[in-house]
């Protein structure tokens, strides 16, 4: 009922709706009405109640539910049902449940906060409330198991084209982080359920440190963590950007899966590579191989030379790539 208490203050904008109105409109009782903006004034919202006029809105928190996001999507099915929590473990847990009891494509699960967030190969991430953007999307791609890679790099690809139109110049760490001056501000987690030839669903978590602030790192990540804020010396409205990333992924999505095309998003993965050009290591357990990165290839393997002069293409996999003296 909230939901729907804001809703209306936000098809009033400007203007005052009475109680009476509100109570009418969505058959509660007027202690209801009163009880349910208290709740809605505490969750941030600006409301100016006047005697005999009734409620107005002022001004709405950055929150990142659906009320607050829809009014920036122009999504046909991304986004178009977005189930939000205050607090969770991990939003890509929440979504591969979801996924498994069959719910629709384009299903988006955000959280102001994760307890469990996780990065690739295991590892921890850092997800504090209020401050980043922590989401999961569910998708049910028609496509060969083994091209499930290719979605990690159309999600950088769009939350790129999302951050460039913030107007923060960012680049691409392939193949599933985003690097701020050097450190990351975004990770890409693509996590797949299927058979040998038939894919289940696809869930792509997504993070980002959008207002975090330098002493909520730890100490063992702070030389290579940053965020937008930190960067930009500003707070970013995060309800925005969520709503580009959404709005930019449908589009880069559609054309991989209905094209089998992903050359705008390799485009922009390769012109906004922060590797090519530079002398790598490929980390494959205990094993590290020095190399260049000298361009990807059409459908997002990273190409490299060996010291030998050798050229290979590199799968994303369980490989991780770190530069020689540092993160990037």
């Amino acid at each position: 009922m909230k939901e729907e208490i804001i809703s209306l203050l936000k098809k009033n904008k400007n203007e005052f709706i009475s109680g009476e109105d509100i109570s009418s409109v969505l058959g509660i009782s007027r202690a209801a009405v009163w009880k349910y903006m208290k709740a809605i004034k505490e969750a941030g919202y600006n409301i100016e109640s006047v005697s005999r006029k009734g409620y107005k809105l002022i001004s709405s928190p950055d929150l990142l539910t659906f009320e607050e996001i829809s009014p920036y999507l122009n999504t046909h099915y991304i986004g178009k049902q977005i189930i939000y929590f205050d607090s969770i473990d991990s939003t890509n847990n929440e979504a591969k449940k979801l996924a498994s009891s069959g719910c629709l494509e384009g299903t988006v699960i955000i959280s102001e906060e994760q307890t469990m967030g996780r990065g690739r190969l295991g590892r921890n991430w850092v997800s504090p409330k209020f401050k980043g953007i922590w989401m999961s999307i569910v998708l049910r791609p028609d496509i060969e198991p083994m091209n499930v890679t290719k979605i990690t790099q159309v999600g950088a690809a769009a939350v790129l084209k999302a951050i460039k139109e913030q107007g923060i110049n960012a680049y691409i760490k392939w193949p599933n982080d985003i690097i701020l001056n050097n450190k990351k501000v975004c990770g890409i987690l693509t996590e797949m359920s299927g058979e040998i030839n038939n894919i289940n669903y696809v869930v792509m978590g997504i993070g980002i440190n959008v207002n975090i602030d330098k002493e909520d790192f730890p100490k063992d990540i702070e030389e290579i963590a940053t965020s937008l804020k930190i960067e930009e010396g500003k707070g970013i409205k995060r309800k925005t950007l969520v709503a580009s990333i959404l709005n930019n992924l449908e589009e880069l999505y559609d054309e991989f899966i209905n094209n089998e095309d992903i050359k705008t998003s390799i485009d922009i993965c390769r012109e906004n590579s922060i590797l090519i050009g530079k002398t790598i290591k490929i980390i494959n357990r205990s094993n590290v191989i020095i190399a260049e990165a000298i361009n990807l290839s059409d459908d997002g393997k990273l190409i490299v030379k060996y010291e030998d002069g050798s050229i290979h293409e590199v799968i994303s996999g369980e490989v991780s790539i770190r530069g020689l003296y540092g993160y990037v």
